[in-house]
């Protein structure tokens, strides 16, 4: 397969509900699954690299591999929530397992993993460290992309710059620009592996042909993050070193060796406390590793299939 499906699920919350949107790769029956999550700004197709060599890699296994990267709600094909104030982990977290709940009901999971960047990470803590959650199984192995439970405080700053600024745009090639501008943190990409990953991430503002285009999330999920502060974000530190210290699963920390937003020292302290995390780093790279380069690929395939 190279291109993958689009689904969705449909998730509860107190203005009657929303629509998820996941894109699946692999054999559809496999109880062997794998769920990607993105970033703050991001979506699903962010994974189709990784996505693809996981599956190619795992086709000799025994009952294949399912790989489901999803749009978190408010970004990519998902719906946009009528309240902003949901735009928070724990909407993030319920929504998960009632995707769960649906690859469950379509074909038994037997064998679970988690890859997940920045938000996606802090997503899977809260779920892995989260006890008598009703998973159809445990999560095995956990990828923690360049996240982990203190973030820098400059690093959510920066991003609070220009998160919101959905932006409008002459072209693909001028909206992948103007994210690059935004986003050398990313590590050295090809031409054509960054509009790769732009593409995805623009939407038409019309119908009409010579529509300009926007970016493909909603700019409401800048309302709660803009309302953190240095407090809150301490107190969210404690709860997330509670939840990351019940994690079970076999962990992996990859670091951009120049993140702002994940500091050595904590990453440090994730191989010493809770999972005892290995870690990988990556040289000449920021916030956020995108799993595209092939050394960033083999380091999650081998840990995942190894």
């Amino acid at each position: 397969m190279t291109q993958p499906t689009l689904n969705y699920v449909n998730c509860p919350d107190a203005s009657g509900g929303h629509r998820m949107a996941y894109w699946q790769w692999g054999r559809a029956d496999s109880p062997n699954v794998v769920v990607c999550v993105h970033g703050l700004s991001r979506q699903g197709r962010d994974f189709d690299v990784l996505a693809r060599a996981l599956v190619e890699q795992s086709a000799g296994r025994p009952g294949g591999l399912r790989v489901v990267c999803v749009d978190v709600v408010g970004r990519g094909e998902s719906d946009w929530l009528k309240d902003p104030m949901g735009y928070q982990l724990r909407t993030y977290a319920g929504d998960v397992l009632a995707l769960l709940g649906q690859l469950h009901a379509q074909a038994p999971v037997s064998s679970l993993d988690w890859v997940g960047t920045s938000m996606g990470g802090l997503i899977g803590v809260a779920v892995c460290g989260t006890s008598d959650l009703p998973l159809p199984a445990p999560v095995r192995r956990l990828v923690l992309n360049d996240v982990g439970p203190a973030i820098q405080w400059q690093a959510i700053v920066r991003i609070g710059m220009y998160l919101g600024q959905a932006g409008h745009f002459g072209s693909v090639q001028e909206a992948a620009d103007a994210m690059w501008a935004i986003s050398q943190s990313f590590g050295p990409h090809t031409p054509e592996q960054w509009l790769a990953l732009s593409r995805p991430m623009l939407r038409r503002v019309s119908e009409a042909a010579d529509a300009k285009w926007r970016l493909h999330y909603d700019p409401a999920i800048a309302v709660p993050f803009k309302l953190e502060t240095e407090e809150s974000a301490r107190q969210g530190e404690i709860m997330l070193w509670q939840l990351y210290d019940n994690i079970k699963a076999e962990t992996l920390v990859i670091r951009g060796q120049q993140s702002d937003l994940l500091s050595l020292q904590t990453a440090q302290a994730m191989t010493q406390r809770g999972p005892r995390a290995r870690l990988v780093e990556f040289s000449g790279v920021g916030h956020a590793p995108t799993l595209v380069a092939a050394d960033q690929v083999a380091a999650v395939t081998g840990f995942l299939l190894g």
